[in-house]
């Protein structure tokens, strides 16, 4: 085996050669041959750049790989765990003991190694086996596996998904699941942030028995008014916000992050007073100030309203180890999240962390000494050598170990109004700007 910079240092000057070559020179036939074995190459540098990540392991400091990975590449967090469930089904594995194994998706990982899949034949592949019923015998599951891979190695990947749709019918003619074939498929998700215009989009795929249960309280809570103008949709969409609604500051509900299950809003008085501008959620939703006028509901039992100008907040000094509610309501009007430089965790699921002095070594829960950080991040300061302290602005600052390869910092994921701010600007107390 080489050394991998030796190697890197050829791949970059090979690069250099094909970038500088001319493809004209070649009839305009032959240009397409080219720019294949131009694609297989850039695939099979894919597939071993996946294959590396299985050789990537946790050290003094280090946070989660993906996390480091995500950051280290500057692709998304998101990107960087499908990069290593990838590695872990195409590339070959091994025990605890140091015994080899086969990949999970044998015949693709061959293709794929080989530079002869892109990523979307992957992912058809993977979301056939995902979908697939656990009734579907093992036999079955390698021919399919097999079929697939010999297949998306001469079709596009919208031609192999026609016929893993014909696949799945063939291997469950009678569309038999079981329970827990659907509980596996059950969720709900986001499928994005805020429009423009503020709305959002979600996708929810329901079991049985939610599908049942909406369809009980939106013959109630949907039912048709006279002279009522709305749509069938907008009726169930308002049906399960007073769902919601009614729930949001329930006893029953008990408390999250030791406060109760309700909304946390921030804006500021001459926001309010103007009746224009956006107020914000501890989740980072944006409210426009008309709506949370029109809102003025019991739910809405914590708005955290600052002075625009002086940015002033309370003052809650030490009295005991965790932060008292209305601290903990400040600092998820202030920070909006987590802190750590990056970060989108919101504020609703992050944890109030000792910014300087840890109160185990003497610190002190003042307000002006705590922040926000998630669970992950409030772990690599406790345990893995990570250091924070409140700079002159009040932001937080994060620095990393030594040989930990991320950036520290500061985090202005949850305040884009930083992101706008010009050099010239006066600096501005983060409170007020929340």
């Amino acid at each position: 085996m080489g050394s991998i910079n030796v190697a890197l240092d050829a791949l970059d000057a090979a690069v250099e050669l094909v970038a500088a070559a001319d493809i004209e020179e070649l009839p305009a036939p032959e240009r397409f041959a080219a720019l294949e074995r131009l694609e297989s190459a850039v695939r099979r540098q894919v597939a071993v750049s996946h294959a590396q990540t299985t050789r990537l392991e946790r050290y003094e400091g280090c946070p989660p790989i993906s996390f480091v990975l995500a950051d280290v590449l500057r692709i998304s967090r998101t990107a960087a765990k499908r990069r290593i469930r990838d590695a872990e089904q195409l590339s070959p594995r091994a025990t605890l003991t140091g015994e080899p194994l086969a990949p999970l998706l044998p015949e693709t990982g061959k293709a794929w190694n080989a530079g002869l899949l892109d990523a979307e034949h992957v992912r058809v592949i993977q979301k056939f086996f995902r979908d697939l019923p656990d009734h579907v015998g093992p036999v079955e599951v390698d021919k399919a596996e097999r079929t697939l891979a010999q297949h998306a190695q001469t079709m596009r990947p919208d031609q192999l998904e026609k016929v893993a749709d014909r696949l799945a019918t063939h291997l469950n003619p009678d569309g038999k699941f079981s329970e827990e074939d659907r509980a596996r498929k059950r969720g709900f998700l986001w499928t994005g942030g805020q429009r423009p215009d503020g709305m959002s989009v979600g996708k929810v795929v329901a079991t049985p028995q939610l599908r049942a249960e909406l369809d009980a309280v939106f013959a109630k809570l949907a039912a048709p008014e006279p002279d009522d103008l709305r749509s069938h949709s907008q009726r169930q969409h308002d049906a399960l916000s007073r769902l919601v609604r009614d729930r949001l500051g329930d006893p029953k509900l008990g408390q999250h992050n030791g406060l109760p299950v309700t909304m946390i809003v921030t804006t500021t008085l001459q926001d309010l007073q103007k009746g224009a501008g956006h107020a914000v959620t501890a989740g980072g939703t944006l409210i426009p100030i008309s709506d949370l006028i029109r809102m003025n509901a019991p739910a809405n039992k914590y708005l955290a309203v600052f002075d625009g100008i002086t940015g002033q907040s309370l003052w809650l000094g030490r009295s005991k180890r965790l932060a008292s509610a209305d601290q903990r309501i400040m600092l998820l009007a202030k920070y909006r999240g987590c802190t750590a430089p990056g970060c989108t965790v919101n504020g609703y699921n992050s944890q109030v962390h000792h910014a300087t002095t840890d109160w185990k070594h003497g610190g002190t829960t003042d307000i002006d000494h705590l922040t926000l950080a998630c669970k992950c991040d409030n772990l690599l300061v406790e345990n893995h050598g990570w250091e924070t302290h409140q700079i002159p602005d009040g932001q937080t600052h994060w620095s990393p170990p030594p040989d930990v390869p991320l950036r520290g910092g500061t985090n202005d994921f949850h305040h884009p109004e930083r992101l706008l701010k010009n050099d010239t600007d006066p600096p501005a107390d983060d409170a007020g700007a929340a």
